[in-house]
């Protein structure tokens, strides 16, 4: 009995001492990190205060409103997936204008998605002309504006600034890649022939003047240019024809080069001319087409939905295949692209500030459908890599599509960052 008593007075000592000792400090759990997402302290804990505004302008009438439909409907899978778990706490949104094609209405529209609803980010346009309105106010305003289809080299080439970027590939990109082509062919006598606007001139000059420095002994016959929307083009082609170059450049993209390519094959010139045209591989321009595609036309683009064959690009056909009934082209992949950089843009700013917006999206990297993409901080321009290949059919696909593709890094076919510098200096 002794025994159990002091037993029990020793136990409740024990059970006193211990009930007034100081508890121990916890750990705080090590915080997570991923190699793709860089971490900022304050954007962490950060909550943004309401959505996210996203204001587009772009072409939804006329034939040019193929490529600005596909480039909406791009943007707007990828917000599928990025509102799912939303960016800091919100959501992003969208509000979009139809630009017509004109570059004083696409100014308009873009004046009217920041003074009255006073969105965050511009983005959008196919027209260059209407790109670079848009970027000169901007820059007046002081507003991120982020270009998805218009091609000019001129957008982050000498009148680039702090507040454009494109996530489109450009001319001088487009039309080096062409050149490094081209110059492995024994052609030599050259004709250009295009429509008489800001991209198609940009990408005439782009692909000439590189494949010169390649090949210095080409020579250019002659030149023929038309307006923008020219219906009839077979006196045109058929004066090429007459001249008998070794091959033709043409410069022109969308609607008009859906009709040069109906028209080469219907007057015979695709048959008897090798011809170049920068997006004629792609599918929203073959697809149209059909039957009056023509075979053999070498192209350059900067995507395929069947090319690369991987898991990623795979995943996004798909995706997108069943959210619209036709696979993805270029433009649905450069707005995909656009969202995703909008949204880590945002998240590792940790606020709505349109600099440090602009701050976190210079040099910043994604994951795309073909692999990691960068945003080049010292031009704003998307590092992408350039497909050449020559439209073929092939019975497994409703449309013709781009064979014996030879890729091409994007940073071989970029000017460097001095010779952008040297270029905006003359300004």
């Amino acid at each position: 009995m002794k025994r159990t008593v002091t037993a029990l007075v020793l136990f409740l000592a024990l059970l006193v001492l211990g009930a007034c000792a100081p508890a121990p400090t916890p750990v705080p759990p090590a915080a997570p990190t991923t190699a793709s997402q860089p971490q900022a302290p304050t954007a962490a804990a950060a909550k943004l205060d309401r959505p996210i505004k996203v204001g587009i302008v772009d072409t939804y009438s006329g034939p040019p409103a193929a490529f600005g439909n596909d480039a909406l409907n791009g943007f707007k899978l990828a917000l599928s997936e990025i509102n799912k778990n939303g960016v800091l706490g919100q959501k992003i949104e969208f509000t979009q204008r139809d630009d017509k094609y004109a570059p004083d209405t696409a100014l308009s529209m873009a004046k009217e998605l920041v003074m009255q609803e006073k969105v965050d980010v511009l983005v959008g346009t196919i027209n260059s002309a209407a790109s670079l309105a848009i970027s000169a106010y901007a820059k007046e305003q002081k507003i991120p504006f982020i270009v998805w289809t218009a091609k000019s080299e001129k957008i982050t080439g000498q009148d680039g600034h702090r507040y454009v970027f494109s996530t489109s590939e450009n001319t001088a990109m487009a039309g080096k890649a062409g050149a490094i082509a081209l110059a492995k062919k024994p052609y030599v006598k050259y004709w250009i022939a295009g429509e008489d606007y800001e991209y198609g001139h940009a990408i005439a000059d782009s692909a000439w003047n590189n494949l010169k420095k390649l090949k210095p002994d080409v020579q250019l016959m002659g030149q023929t240019w038309w307006k923008t929307g020219e219906p009839d083009l077979v006196p045109y082609l058929t004066q090429i024809m007459a001249a008998k170059p070794d091959a033709v450049i043409f410069a022109t993209g969308g609607a008009g080069m859906t009709n040069v390519l109906k028209v080469a094959k219907s007057t015979g010139l695709s048959d008897k001319i090798p011809m170049w045209i920068h997006t004629a591989t792609d599918y929203s321009v073959l697809k149209p087409l059909g039957a009056n595609a023509p075979e053999g036309v070498m192209g350059t683009m900067d995507y395929f939905y069947y090319y690369p064959d991987t898991p990623a690009n795979q995943a996004f056909a798909k995706s997108f295949q069943a959210a619209y009934g036709n696979p993805p082209g270029f433009a649905a992949f450069h707005a995909y692209n656009t969202a995703y950089f909008i949204a880590k843009a945002f998240e590792k700013a940790g606020s709505l500030d349109k600099e440090k917006f602009i701050d976190a999206l210079e040099g910043m990297k994604i994951n795309s459908p073909v692999g990691e993409i960068e945003m080049r901080a010292c031009d704003h321009q998307a590092v992408l890599p350039i497909y050449m290949g020559v439209t073929k059919k092939d019975p497994k696909y409703d449309a013709l599509i781009a064979t014996d593709i030879v890729p091409l890094a994007g940073q071989d076919v970029m000017p460097t960052c001095d010779e952008i510098a040297k270029e905006r200096a003359k300004q």
